[in-house]
């Protein structure tokens, strides 16, 4: 089956997406999901497989909140290490400024609305490696390898392709990716491994969870209103929760929601009534402007990785 890449602007997922079992309103929807499958399967290309440059590719199957961009960084780190030449490449979407500008804080970016074009462009400054931040679902590139990730909340959610469910692409196509990440807090994934062990053959699973890195510029004895516009606005604030933060209320946005004074001026109001401190997360945070930025704090969060040698083993496998 051909892949179906989905680019939904400030999309705030439906509920029954992440139910464990599709509902009526994701049955009325299936017919539409087959469509999309089968108007996909007729869209054939050929995949370019770039000789001068090793390519990864870090994307995901369920749509948004997977911790892609964090496990491309951590992809960098290593290369950056070894003293290998690498950068980052991602698709030009005009909301998407904030991961943009994360990405930018570790390397170089390549931003282009083709991808293709960004990577001849890498090719031309002598990279010796790109990373790929999402593009799992891109039709004209051959990757030298793939990580697939997924939020430990949400896993596969009901299991169906968009929009009868959260998926990009049926989940049956992750047996040719074979590298798979989890991504979240605590949660217990260990039932949906031994399903994927059961179907497919000779995967490899990576897993990792969130640490609040400036947890000691953050004063427990406050109360706290946080708001995210991210793909996972839940897995952040379990995050928190878990940390021990009194949060008062916690406001959810759409995934790179592009803010509004008024929606900032509402946060504030509730904070003050409330005697409490404003958080977002940091990509929230580069999405506001220098106004809207005042009186509001932002988390610095990083993925720890589990067993991080061997994943850094299968990275430098590449080169």
């Amino acid at each position: 089956m051909k892949l179906i890449e989905y680019s939904i602007m400030n999309l705030k997922k439906p509920k029954f997406w992440d139910y464990k079992k599709p509902n009526i309103f994701s049955n009325l929807l299936f017919p539409i999901s087959k469509l999309l499958e089968i108007k996909s399967n007729w869209q054939k290309t050929k995949k370019i497989k770039f000789k001068n440059i090793k390519t990864i590719c870090v994307g995901n199957i369920y749509l948004g909140g997977t911790g892609k961009t964090s496990i491309a960084i951590e992809i960098k780190k290593i290369l950056d290490e070894q003293n290998i030449k690498s950068c980052f490449i991602r698709k030009k979407y005009s909301n998407q400024i904030d991961e943009q500008r994360l990405l930018e804080k570790f390397g170089k970016t390549f931003i282009n609305k083709s991808r293709v074009e960004s990577l001849k462009n890498a090719c031309t400054e002598n990279f010796q490696v790109a990373i790929f931040d999402d593009g799992l679902q891109e039709k004209d590139i051959v990757y030298d390898i793939s990580f697939v990730c997924f939020n430990k909340k949400n896993l596969s959610g009901n299991g169906r392709v968009i929009p009868a469910g959260p998926l990009r692409e049926s989940l049956n196509n992750i047996e040719k990716y074979k590298n798979i990440f989890f991504n979240g807090n605590d949660e217990d994934n260990e039932n949906f491994k031994r399903i994927l062990n059961q179907k497919y053959s000779n995967l490899n699973f990576f897993e990792s969870k969130y640490v609040l890195l400036n947890l000691d510029q953050i004063d427990l004895n406050k109360k706290y209103v946080v708001f995210s516009g991210i793909g996972n606005h839940q897995t952040f604030v379990d995050m928190l929760k878990k940390n021990k933060l009194d949060l008062v209320q916690n406001f959810e946005f759409s995934d790179h929601y592009n803010y509004l004074q008024k929606d900032i001026e509402k946060i504030l109001k509730f904070a003050f009534k409330n005697n409490a401190k404003i958080l977002t997360t940091e990509k929230d945070y580069l999405r506001l402007n220098e106004q809207l930025r005042r009186g509001i704090d932002y988390t610095k969060i990083n993925l720890k990785i589990s067993e991080k040698d061997k994943f850094k083993k299968k990275i430098l496998e590449l080169i």
